[in-house]
């Protein structure tokens, strides 16, 4: 079920300066218009935490979007491109599968209208219905196939008797398989304790791509650029996703599953900015995945988020040219 935005998130402090330089994200942000808008960013929340109940996590995450917009609100605004409020999505019934396809259909809707999808889990069953969006949306005349790029400690590619946070790579695999196409994932920040050897077997034999986190450091992160560099050339798109436990527990708190070790923000960063820049244009959409509230301490999880969030859209101002 798909809702209109709730402009009343967006509150925050307004400056008194000239020549509009001290505006924040309150004062951008515009309910997403029926049509005739001029391409963005936009803002679409997925309010579900089904998938991490099948997974036998920790719910709460289906308050994540809308705790992530109201710390968005008060940041400093620094692009150039307008920012709309596309809403939220909520499962009806617990219909996770239902949810999954009508998310797919909202991301295929906004990258044919221009926008960049900036999408706001919920749990990281978020990934099936942003990748089903973004492939639906291109076809599947490319040569080159559509990249996941993925930082998570998990591989999230479980099966099991229903879809949840743990398949939804599985998922993907299998539609490509189905429909004749490559599987082209990378996982960054896997956490060799947080998946069994059958993970490892399976991403072995579909070919993943991953770094461990043990393997990233201050002093290998230009090695990891370039693998990233490298996998992004052989891609016709990419879809950018990030589990926020991949971060430290510590930075991270709220979330389904905290990490013992994950990436500092010193270490992400520059791996998602080198995402950022070297995709260019082949960034189609971002999504953000298992911010829970409910367990996060002093907001540090929420602030983490938005501040990712900046980092990601702001590089969209580079070139200034459209996503699509």
């Amino acid at each position: 079920m798909h809702r209109a935005a709730d402009m009343s998130l967006w509150r925050g402090r307004t400056d008194c300066e000239p020549g509009g330089r001290a505006l924040r994200w309150h004062q951008v942000v515009t309910p997403l218009p029926q049509g005739g808008e001029a391409p963005g960013v936009a803002l679409l929340g997925v309010c579900s935490d089904e998938g991490v109940k099948r997974n036998q996590g920790r719910p709460g995450a289906r308050k994540g979007p809308d705790a992530i917009r109201q710390v968005l609100a008060g940041q400093a605004w620094h692009l150039r491109r307008p920012l709309y409020d596309a809403g939220n999505l909520l499962p009806e019934h617990d219909d996770l599968e239902a949810l999954q396809q009508e998310q797919a259909g909202l991301v295929g809707e906004l990258l044919a209208r221009g926008h960049f999808p900036l999408l706001l889990g919920g749990g990281h069953e978020i990934a099936y219905g942003s990748y089903l969006g973004l492939v639906r949306s291109l076809g599947t005349d490319a040569a080159a196939p559509v990249g996941i790029i993925n930082f998570d400690p998990h591989f999230d590619l479980r099966f099991g008797p229903a879809a949840s946070s743990g398949t939804p790579f599985r998922q993907i695999a299998e539609d490509c398989q189905a429909g004749g196409l490559e599987f082209a994932y990378f996982c960054v920040g896997v956490s060799e304790t947080a998946n069994t050897v059958a993970l490892f077997d399976r991403a072995a034999m579909l070919g993943v791509d991953y770094l461990l986190d043990e393997e990233l450091t201050s002093w290998t992160v230009a090695t990891a650029q370039q693998r990233l560099q490298g996998f992004i050339d052989r891609c016709a798109a990419i879809y950018l996703t990030i589990d926020l436990d991949v971060l430290p527990a510590a930075v991270a708190p709220g979330v389904s599953a905290p990490a013992a070790r994950g990436l500092s923000l010193e270490l992400l960063e520059p791996l998602l900015s080198c995402v950022r820049r070297h995709a260019g244009n082949k960034l189609k959409l971002v999504d953000i995945a298992e911010y829970n509230p409910e367990l996060d301490v002093d907001g540090r999880t929420a602030r983490v988020a938005a501040r990712l969030c900046h980092l990601l859209v702001r590089e969209l101002a580079v070139n200034d040219q459209p996503s699509t």
